[in-house]
C-alpha cells in the first residue's frame, strides 16, 4: 500500500494521551510498519483535529484511527463532509481501540480482557485486510452542518446520569450508583417529551453480482423488439410512485435512542434499518439505579417495556426549552430538533477474521432486562 495515515487519540486528557501514545508505539506502530506499509502517523492535539485533517487529506489507500469513539467520530464525520465523499468512502478503515469507549470492539475483534491483546488483534486484522461493511448515522440539526454516528444517539436520564459518575470518584466502586441515587434526589419522576416522525426500513439491495445474460442472435432481438412493440398499448400510462409513508409518535420517556446495529449485524437481512428505544418512564427509583448501572457497562440493555421502532429516517421534535444533551458516539452535544438518515452499510472497516466469521452467522439477540421490582427507596 502506498500511504496509510494512522490517526491517533486526542480530545483527552493529557495522562490518558501520553499512555494511548506509548500502547500505539509500542504494539501497533511496529507490526504495521513490519508489514511493508508506507505509514504516516499524525498525532492529534485538540477536539475537532481528526475531523478537519480527514477534510482536506489526499492520496491514501487506508485510514487507522487510534482512539476511541470520540476520534472515531471525527475521523468518520471529516469523511463523510468531504466534496468527494462518494469515492473518498470507498476507503476502508482501520480502528485500533485505544480510547475510554470503544463501542465497536466487540463487533469488529474477538473478545478479550487484555487491552494489549485487543491493540495487537486490532492492528494484525488490518494486515490480514478482512473487512465488514457498518452503517452510519448522519444526524443534521436545523443549522449546524451533520454530524456522523458509528453507533448512535442517546439523550434522558441514564445519559445525564452517567456522565456525573466521574465526580464521585472518591467514592471508589460506589460512584456509579450514587450517581444514579443524586439524581432520583433532584426530580422525580424524570420523563422526557418528545415527537418522532419516522419512515420505515428499506429494502436491502442483493449483495451478489448479477450473471451477465448471454447475447442472443440478432434475429432473436429484432423478433423481441417487435413482439414488445406490438404488445404494449399505446396510450400507457407511466408507472405510479409510491411516496414514502411516515408515521408520527409523540412520547414520555426516560430515554431516547436512536442507534445502527452494527453491534449486532444481520447479513441475512433483507431490510436496511436504524432502532428508535423509547424506554419507559415508570421506572422506580431502585430500577432506575440499578438499570443505570449495567447501562454504564452496557448501554445498549433496554429496561422491559421499552418500545422500538425500526426506521431509515427520523425527525426528533423537542418542547422548546427542553435543554439538556445528547450523547452522540459518546460525545456531548446540545439537544435540538435533528433529522437522522440511516446510510447503510456506508463504510468498510477492517475485522479480525475469526470475529468476522461469527458476525456473519447471525446477529445476537438485543438484550433486555427482565421485570422485577426494585429495592425501595
Amino acid at each position: 500500500m502506498e500511504n496509510t495515515v494512522t490517526t491517533c487519540s486526542g480530545g483527552q486528557p493529557a495522562r490518558k494521551l501520553r499512555k494511548a501514545r506509548t500502547l500505539f508505539e509500542k504494539n501497533a506502530a511496529p507490526i504495521l510498519h513490519l508489514s511493508g506499509m508506507d505509514v504516516t502517523i499524525v498525532k492529534t492535539d485538540y477536539e475537532g483535529q481528526a475531523k478537519k485533517l480527514l477534510e482536506l487529506m489526499e492520496h491514501t489507500d487506508v485510514v487507522i484511527v487510534a482512539g476511541g469513539d470520540g476520534t472515531l467520530q471525527e475521523v468518520v464525520t471529516g469523511i463523510l463532509r468531504r466534496v468527494d465523499e462518494a469515492t473518498f468512502s470507498k476507503i476502508p478503515i482501520g480502528f485500533i481501540p485505544l480510547g475510554q469507549t470503544s463501542s465497536l470492539s466487540q463487533t469488529l475483534f474477538a473478545e478479550s480482557g487484555n487491552k494489549v491483546q485487543r491493540i495487537t488483534d486490532a492492528t494484525l486484522a488490518i494486515v490480514k485486510g478482512e473487512t465488514v461493511p457498518l452503517d452510519v448515522l448522519q444526524i443534521k440539526g436545523e443549522k449546524e452542518q451533520p454530524v456522523f454516528a458509528m453507533t448512535g444517539l442517546r439523550w434522558g436520564s441514564f445519559r445525564d446520569a452517567g456522565v456525573k459518575v466521574s465526580k464521585y470518584w472518591y467514592l471508589g466502586p460506589l460512584k456509579t450508583k450514587a450517581a444514579h441515587f443524586f439524581s432520583t434526589l433532584k426530580e422525580w419522576p424524570q420523563t422526557h417529551q418528545a415527537a418522532i416522525s419516522y419512515t420505515g426500513p428499506t429494502e436491502r439491495p442483493s449483495s451478489e453480482p448479477e450473471e451477465a445474460p448471454q447475447r442472443p442472435s440478432l434475429y432473436r432481438r429484432i423478433l423481441r423488439r417487435l413482439a414488445a412493440y406490438w404488445a404494449q398499448p399505446q396510450d400507457a400510462s407511466p408507472q405510479e410512485v409510491h411516496p414514502e409513508v411516515w408515521k408520527e409518535v409523540q412520547r414520555s420517556t426516560i430515554e431516547l435512542s436512536i442507534t445502527t446495529r452494527n453491534r449486532q449485524l444481520d447479513p441475512a437481512s433483507t431490510e436496511d434499518f436504524m432502532t428508535i428505544c423509547i424506554e419507559p418512564d415508570t421506572l422506580s427509583k431502585g430500577d432506575f439505579i440499578i438499570i443505570g448501572s449495567k447501562k454504564m457497562r452496557d448501554p445498549t440493555l433496554c429496561p422491559a417495556g421499552t418500545e422500538h421502532l425500526q426506521a431509515s429516517k427520523c425527525t426528533l421534535r423537542l418542547p422548546q426549552g427542553a435543554g439538556g444533551s445528547f450523547s452522540i458516539d459518546s460525545e456531548d452535544y446540545e439537544a435540538m430538533p435533528v433529522e437522522v438518515t440511516l446510510l447503510p452499510r456506508k463504510l468498510h472497516f477492517f475485522c479480525d477474521p475469526r470475529r468476522r466469521e461469527q458476525v456473519l452467522r447471525g446477529p445476537v439477540q438485543e438484550r433486555t432486562e427482565p421485570e422485577g421490582p426494585g429495592p425501595a427507596l
